[in-house]
């Protein structure tokens, strides 16, 4: 990937801002003071860097400024340029060099659909097919190093997956303040909820439909070398509000691979549904 252009950046001192010539030649970005000289004035590698979109700013003189930002493992840099075309090219240009993809991109977002332990699901249409789906907003600052651990090992749990009875997982996306997990959506609450509602009596053929589906995803995970090590009542979700509907298995964050001799006696779970015999080791 090659593009390149003038770009204003404001001044440490002061706060002025000063034209140069950006050059972004793959992953990196130089910096050079005109546009004829032949040494760059500094470089910076875009390997794992966010891109902001920021609002347009004015300057005392009332000219529009169109900005956007560069978050680095270890700073920020706002780039300005004179028009929102210029803006735009430049910022897709770094998404193509880098591979950075925005959720905002591809999905517009909906109503809440609930709340969980780190953040909001909402729902959201993909912009281009129409589909319907939910997106889980964890805010990063909400997580501890083991919860993030937790969250990438579900991530990667469920893009191994395809089954009917496990909840169907379609794109991630990272920014520098949260992650956004799409998934499909689910309107009929979890297998706890289903049977309260129904004073915890169902019939034999739906009990036997609901265990069968459960057994048949939980082979399908044994088969991959997958303990989900947390199933409960909350981690079985309902497709519809219906007597007769399908069942999903959900929340990956504490499962493991295991190789064909591994054995686990760490006791995981939750502890009201834990096996004793897990308690003891």
């Amino acid at each position: 990937m090659h593009y390149e252009g003038e770009i204003l950046k404001k001044q440490k001192r002061g706060g002025t801002l000063k034209k140069y010539w950006f050059v972004l030649l793959g992953k990196e970005l130089y910096c050079y003071k005109n546009q004829s000289d032949m040494k760059h004035k500094e470089m910076k590698s875009l390997a794992g860097v966010y891109l902001k979109d920021e609002l347009e700013e004015f300057t005392d003189n009332g000219v529009v400024l169109h900005p956007f930002m560069l978050i680095f493992p270890n700073k920020r840099r706002i780039y300005y340029l004179k028009s929102r075309e210029e803006k735009d090219q430049w910022i897709s240009a770094i998404k193509n060099s880098t591979g950075y993809a925005s959720l905002h991109d591809f999905y517009e977002l909906g109503d809440n659909l609930g709340k969980g332990k780190y953040g909001l699901v909402k729902a959201a249409t993909h912009k281009k097919t129409g589909k319907e789906c939910a997106v889980k907003i964890i805010k990063k600052k909400e997580l501890s190093l083991k919860d993030l651990e937790l969250l990438k090992r579900e991530i990667e749990v469920l893009k191994v997956c395809q089954h009917p009875n496990i909840i169907k997982f379609f794109d991630v996306f990272e920014n520098q303040d949260s992650i956004y997990i799409v998934m499909e959506v689910l309107d009929g609450g979890d297998f706890f909820s289903f049977l309260h509602k129904r004073k915890f009596i169902i019939t034999e053929d739906v009990a036997r439909n609901i265990a069968h589906q459960i057994a048949t995803a939980i082979f399908y995970l044994h088969e991959l070398g997958i303990a989900h090590r947390d199933l409960k009542p909350e981690n079985i979700l309902m497709v519809d509000k219906t007597d007769s509907a399908e069942i999903k298995l959900v929340d990956f964050g504490l499962s493991r691979t295991f190789g064909p001799n591994e054995t686990c006696r760490e006791p995981y779970g939750t502890l009201c549904y834990v096996a004793p015999e897990i308690l003891l080791q």
